[in-house]
């Protein structure tokens, strides 16, 4: 009761009047603004950033041949090099693929675990990577196959999808298990539509689409990389807007209310900037299982901070489909795994530990409420008696 004020890890954004800072944040000033920044999130992202590089650096050095990391970085620099062609045409576009993939999985994993208030809502598991695939593998089915055009059809199915699963989920507002069992619902149904389109294309097309279907960054260059940077270059003011927004999401609805917060408005707009970016990202390298489930809870947890941060989960995805794809190039080496296979690996034991961890605590909470109706029942016979 006299500790710390209920919320405050939640607001950091927010200096108080009275000059009182939460618990485990910094001042910082730009200006004439203030800003406080959480110390712990703030280092995090600092060792996932250079975990990153690390990984990345790994991912260039090794191949069907090795390159030094020396050289790497010459490549890298713009500096020439005799490993231009392994390094800069053949792995570079890739990774730039991986990383901006990674990235966007967990930002839109972030936002939308933050709305439904739920760790199981991720875009692969409530139908939006589904939407997006059935679009998307439709259009391979009927000849188109220019990848300029892929990601735009798997954003349009990624929305008409969250589109459905909002509406059937609202009932004068958004309850987040009907929400997630909606979700996966339509999931079920939409990967059902995609299987359909599959046998009824053609044998090559169908291949193609399989593949696609596990999340791979095989042959993916430039082509792919280009409009997927140019969509999150453009989604940044977006995503700083949802860095503030998602805190008052966080409160608790009355106060959220009470401090004049429109919860139905910024919800739909955290949802769908999460649905743009886990579709972009879906169009460019196919529904990579998991990662939007991993990142932002492996986030969260490495920070401690009640807000699940958007930073440390573009980092954490982004270092999840790094290293993920550098093993599935090596693991049966020279044969190439689809980097979905490994991501669903580690992500399925994940997710069947937070059913059962959700579930025994119902249990845990069922029984605590029911011995409390019990005790409270037999004081009262006892004071009668």
């Amino acid at each position: 009761m006299g500790g710390r004020t209920a919320g405050a890890d939640t607001a950091p954004g927010a200096v108080h009047r009275g000059g009182a800072r939460p618990a485990g944040y910094g001042l910082i000033r730009l200006g004439r603004t203030r800003f406080l920044l959480h110390r712990r999130a703030a280092l995090v992202a600092v060792a996932l950033a250079a975990t990153l590089v690390a990984a990345s650096v790994a991912y260039l050095c090794f191949g069907e041949s090795f390159v030094p990391p020396a050289e790497v970085v010459k490549v890298v620099l713009g500096q020439p090099s005799p490993n231009e062609l392994v390094v800069g045409t053949l792995r570079l576009p890739r990774l730039a693929v991986g990383l901006l993939v990674g990235a966007a999985f967990g930002i839109a994993g972030a936002l939308i675990q933050t709305v439904a208030r739920n760790p199981l809502a991720s875009p692969d598991i409530i139908g939006i990577s589904q939407g997006a695939s059935a679009v998307t593998v439709g259009a391979l089915t009927f000849g188109v196959t220019s990848y300029t055009a892929l990601p735009y059809l798997s954003v349009a199915g990624g929305i008409l999808a969250a589109a459905l699963v909002y509406v059937f989920a609202w009932r004068g507002g958004l309850h987040a298990t009907r929400f997630v069992l909606i979700g996966i619902g339509f999931a079920i149904a939409l990967r059902s539509i995609t299987t359909l389109f599959m046998t009824k294309g053609d044998y090559l097309v169908a291949q193609q689409a399989q593949i696609w279907m596990t999340g791979s960054l095989n042959g993916r260059g430039w082509d792919e990389a280009a409009p997927l940077g140019w969509t999150l270059a453009v989604l940044v003011p977006g995503v700083l807007w949802a860095a503030r927004a998602m805190r008052n999401v966080s409160l608790d609805d009355d106060t959220a209310i009470a401090l004049g917060v429109r919860l139905g408005r910024v919800r739909l707009g955290l949802v769908l900037l999460g649905v743009v970016l886990a579709s972009v990202a879906t169009g460019a390298a196919g529904p990579v299982d998991f990662v939007a489930l991993l990142a932002p809870q492996i986030a969260r947890r490495m920070t401690r901070t009640a807000q699940i941060p958007l930073l440390g989960s573009a980092l954490t995805g982004a270092v999840i489909v790094v290293l993920a794809d550098l093993l599935a190039r090596r693991l049966l080496a020279p044969t190439e795994l689809p980097v979905g296979v490994l991501t669903a690996a580690v992500g399925a034991p994940y997710l069947i530990w937070l059913l059962v961890r959700s579930r025994t605590g119902a249990g845990a909470t069922a029984g605590a409420g029911r011995s409390g109706r019990t005790g409270r029942s037999g004081r009262t016979a006892g004071g009668k008696a």
